[in-house]
């Protein structure tokens, strides 16, 4: 790759995008070349900054916040690509430019926010707003794009200024750091066994565990990794409790190795550093900073919702202990209920109380089927339909290019899907976009992607995935719709561009299509016979869809309430491990639950801070989609036209272009209260009169 002097940013791939359907051509892309060429973007948007800022126009909406928002398109493109591979298909190069752009990139939109000449032209529009005669949606990014700036440090003194630039700088470094350990924890664990280890092990996991092996090169092993898709079902199935126990305390113990990768101080360092930078700015703590600009808008507000929830999912969890405890003891065991038998003992309780063993499911969910699922439903739903682009690079192979298009056939945009877990690609599942859709200027189309973390089946064999995993797949197919049939002017309100507690809404409340029974019935087809699932299986699997209740939402409210405990104080602990335990305690964290993510490796919150002080959000959104759900059940048809034009109106393309309170009574009438969301949950109190 030529200097930074000699990168044209107009005839480069990485900011030129002309492969096939307008995508980058991935082909030219080498892990090494991004850091000079960030470097002339970040160069070239500054320059566009300062033009903006230095104009001698009066401030208008178009020389002003239009040109702000237009500008830094090669610096949009390049970074879309980067944090792309970085998070997918990394390597030694990609990383160590990660660690290298993530405090120049703080440094850089510091430098934006702080800029006292641009502030006072965005002030100025502001000030006059009422007098604009602005659209709503126009009215609403000038008052965000003030309140960003005012709490990114604008109206800060120099002193200020400098001190809150180096703080976003270091949590910068820390968040890519804190990513980088973690996946390094989880790439470097593997537990090889051998056929006698396998006691309980359905065939899809033993096929699913041979591939793993075989891709650390140990054909006619089986692997036990800590990609969820392997180490859930092993916890789930092994009759072998030590091998449990062993899978356990990895996963449980990721990002807290004592070694190179331990996250312990970069876990207090971030905290440090949020409570001050929340101090700066002149909010009582991290949490009242971040959640100015959400629907829960203060901690108390938060605490409300998780109270009831914690005490009926402890309750429930407390219930089912004693079921599991008993099944133990019949089987022999001595032993205290530990937090690796949960999961093995809670589907030996399943069967026995419906006669129903979630392995029977696996042979249904065939992976292509549940894509098909996924289309189906945005096609019965929102006219939209997709045609997969066969032979096109991308990041990996294993993605897969969709052509989307809209009902009348016009194009829409591009949906890509990299569904596998692979050493080079971070756990867990997400939706981004490498180009988000928009009307200002000359527009853009949306080019949005979905990431699974799937255990590829072996040569031959198809992929089968669990119920869990068929509603992830869902779930962020639902945040990918938001993100393709975004129908807004600005671009900073397109899409997902939303309050953090809102943005889970859409694809939550997409979840709930998957088990809508003509949808199974149709697409939940056994990967051998073809035959559709069994109606009576299918009302076993539906009877039993609220099992385990207890358990799953103790383990996420726990992170929850740890996450909000951190970030709600004014300073931060001085052993954030201890306070972690602490805070377990207090709320009565049961012995035999383990969070869903502990403190070191909580990405969520601390592999930057797009959740920090916002994992609840996931339980205030599902208030939202029970409720909306319920909308369509109460007209007795889950594709009831009307409603689906109402949904897709004021909740999917409307983007950040309104209050998500209006959105959501626009679509619905009403704000909801938490009773559909108990109850979806099966947390309901089944006593009349009983409180919340």
């Amino acid at each position: 790759m030529p200097s930074e002097t000699a990168i044209d940013l107009n005839n480069n791939p990485l900011t030129l995008w002309n492969g096939p359907l307008g995508l980058p051509d991935f082909s030219r892309i080498g892990s090494g070349d991004f850091g000079p060429v960030f470097d002339a973007a970040l160069a070239g948007h500054a320059e566009e900054i300062d033009a903006i800022a230095g104009s001698a126009d009066a401030p208008t909406i178009e020389n002003t916040l239009a040109a702000l928002e237009l500008a830094g398109d090669p610096l949009d493109r390049v970074s879309a690509i980067f944090w792309c591979m970085a998070g997918t298909n990394t390597n030694d190069a990609i990383q160590a430019t990660e660690r290298e752009i993530s405090p120049k990139m703080a440094r850089h939109f510091s430098a934006i926010s702080m800029n006292a000449k641009l502030f006072a032209r965005i002030d100025d529009l502001y000030q006059r707003r009422a007098s604009l005669g602005l659209d709503p949606e126009t009215l609403r990014v000038l008052e965000k794009t003030w309140k960003r700036f005012v709490k990114a440090g604008a109206k800060l003194d120099e002193a200020g200024k400098k001190r809150l630039a180096a703080i976003n700088e270091e949590l910068a470094s820390l968040g890519a750091k804190f990513g980088q350990n973690l996946l390094a924890d989880e790439r470097d664990w593997v537990l090889f066994l051998d056929e006698t280890d396998l006691a309980g092990l359905p065939e899809f996991l033993r096929n699913a565990m041979a591939e793993a092996a075989e891709m650390r090169g140990q054909k006619g092993r089986y692997a036990v990794t800590l990609s969820r898709s392997i180490y859930e079902p092993f916890t789930t199935y092994s009759e072998r409790r030590d091998l449990r126990e062993k899978a356990f305390r990895a996963f449980i113990g990721r990002g807290e190795t004592g070694g190179p990768t331990d996250n312990g101080q970069v876990v207090k360092d971030t905290l440090r550093l949020r409570a001050e930078k929340a101090k700066l700015v002149g909010y009582d703590s991290f949490a009242d900073l971040k959640l100015d600009d959400t629907m829960a808008k203060t901690p108390p507000a938060v605490l409300e919702l998780l109270g009831p929830v914690w005490r009926k999912a402890r309750e429930k969890a407390a219930i089912d202990q004693a079921g599991l405890e008993r099944l133990a003891a019949a089987e022999g065991s001595n032993n205290p209920l530990a937090a690796w038998d949960w999961r093995h003992y809670q589907e030996k309780l399943r069967a026995e109380k419906f006669a129903f063993d979630e392995a029977e499911l696996k042979p249904y969910l065939q992976l292509e089927r549940i894509i098909e699922a996924c289309f189906d439903v945005a096609g019965r739903l929102f006219g939209l339909s997709f045609v997969e682009k066969k032979g096109i690079a991308a990041w990996h192979p294993d993605v897969r290019v969709f052509e989307v298009r809209n009902a009348d056939g016009s194009y829409r945009g591009l949906f890509m899907a990299d569904h596998f877990a692979r050493p080079s690609k971070r756990s867990g599942a997400w939706m981004s976009a490498l180009q988000s859709g928009y009307q200002l200027g000359k527009g853009s189309t949306p080019v949005i992607y979905n990431i699974m973390n799937f255990a590829k089946a072996a040569e031959g064999k198809p992929c089968l995935l669990s119920l869990d995993e068929a509603k992830t797949l869902f779930h962020e197919f639902g945040h990918a719709l938001h993100g393709m049939l975004t129908d807004v002017t600005w671009p900073s309100v397109a899409g997902t561009s939303v309050p953090r507690d809102f943005v889970e809404l859409p694809s939550q409340l997409y979840e709930h299509w998957l088990t809508v029974p003509e949808v199974l019935e149709k697409h939940a087809l056994h990967y051998e016979t073809g035959d559709p699932m069994p109606k009576q299986l299918l009302d076993k699997m539906l009877a039993a869809s609220t099992f385990g209740a207890g358990f799953a939402t103790v383990e996420f409210t726990a992170s929850a309430m740890v996450d909000m405990a951190y970030h709600s104080r004014s300073d931060a602990p001085e052993n954030p491990l201890a306070f972690e335990a602490q805070t377990l305690e207090r709320i009565g964290m049961p012995d035999a639950i383990a969070m869903r993510h502990r403190t070191p490796h909580f990405q969520h919150i601390f592999s930057g801070d797009g959740y920090s002080a916002g994992y609840y959000s996931y339980l205030w959104s599902e208030v939202l989609d029970a409720d909306a759900f319920a909308a369509f059940e109460e007209t007795g048809d889950p594709f009831n036209p009307e409603l689906a034009e109402k949904l897709r109106r004021h909740i999917y393309a409307a983007g950040g272009s309104a209050d998500p309170e209006e959105l959501y009574t626009a679509f619905r009438g009403k704000m909801p209260t938490p009773d559909a969301m108990l109850k979806k949950r099966g947390l309901l109190p089944m006593m009349a009169g009983e409180e919340l």
